[in-house]
């Protein structure tokens, strides 16, 4: 690994005292005197690293990436985990609890570094600001990776989710654990495109959030690519990016049949459906008319682990026939 530059005695003695915590993560393999494989080079969102081993002491920030370390088997390298936007994923639960966690939302720089990283991997580029940069860290001795669906130049597929489960078993030595997802993903995606068959796409319209206007899910995350797995048509994917704001008189034109419903934060499904249904801007389109939603968690509609399963879940309620 990189040269780490040592720490203040202070923080010396908050990573020592943090580590006595009763959530404090397993103590961290040995290291090995030479890993095979290494030297491993990655080039990331415009950083290049050169890892001389596999990262010992790694931290996440978001859950996207939490759960990519824990489908890995990586939970006895982490050193700490923060910002959930929900439940853990429960496959990961006894994995998770296992492992520190340093904050609700994002730990400041200096609980950062008193947890002795040697490795954080964020999900979005919000986990690097605030004295979090990436070269701040680099500065210290410490390897960073950014979820590449923050930083992907065109549409987002399962293309790029298979070269970042891929990228992260090679950073950490777990290339073959990496193949194993990446044909369990192709596994079930293939299942969803056999059952699905020749049904004919259901035309959909995502609400995020918004009252005002939509925040919708345009052509360029993940969120489309999904849909279009799943059996559907994103009346948005023209918009050239990963999400944005449409006026509720634009959904209108252009009638969705199903309203897939992204669920997180203070407002409820619940609450989103009312609104919806009572928006006399959609009274006429034809999901509002035959209340016609779909709901998927947010977490399971960014780059990460979940993706596969929430394909499967979003083809179950936008073709039922076609899974029974």
């Amino acid at each position: 690994m990189m040269r780490r530059r040592p720490y203040p005695l202070l923080a010396l003695a908050l990573a020592l005292l943090a580590g006595c915590g009763a959530n404090a993560g397993p103590p961290a393999p040995p290291a090995a005197s030479a890993a095979a494989g290494f030297p491993v080079t990655v080039t990331n969102c415009g950083v290049t690293t050169t890892y001389e081993r596999p990262p010992r002491r790694a931290v996440t920030m978001n859950q996207h990436v939490t759960e990519i370390m824990l489908a890995l088997g990586l939970e006895r390298s982490m050193a700490g985990t923060a910002y959930l936007d929900d439940r853990i994923s429960p496959q990961y639960e006894a994995a998770y609890r296992g492992v520190k966690v340093l904050a609700g939302e994002y730990p400041s720089y200096e609980a950062l570094l008193a947890a002795e990283p040697d490795f954080v991997y964020g999900g979005w580029g919000s986990a690097f600001e605030q004295g979090r940069s990436r070269d701040a860290l680099a500065e210290a001795g410490i390897g960073s990776f950014l979820n590449q669906e923050d930083c992907a130049t065109g549409p987002v597929t399962m293309d790029l989710l298979e070269r970042e489960l891929r990228t992260i078993g090679r950073i950490f030595g777990a290339a073959e654990r990496a193949e194993r997802l990446v044909t369990q993903a192709r596994g079930v995606l293939a299942d969803v495109r056999t059952k699905i068959g020749a049904a004919t796409p259901v035309k959909v319209f995502v609400y995020d959030s918004g009252d005002k206007a939509a925040f919708t899910a345009g052509g360029n995350g993940i969120g489309n690519d999904m849909i279009t797995r799943a059996g559907g048509v994103n009346l948005f994917a023209d918009l050239d990016k990963a999400y944005g704001d449409v006026s509720f008189e634009q959904v209108a034109d252009r009638a969705p049949e199903a309203i897939v419903i992204y669920d997180y934060g203070d407002q409820s499904v619940a609450d989103k459906k009312r609104f919806l249904l009572a928006n006399p801007a959609l009274k006429d389109v034809p999901a509002i008319r035959d209340e016609r939603f779909a709901v998927l968690p947010l977490s399971s509609t960014v780059l990460g682990v979940r993706v596969p399963e929430a394909v499967a879940s979003l083809a179950r309620q936008l073709h039922p026939d076609s899974f029974k």
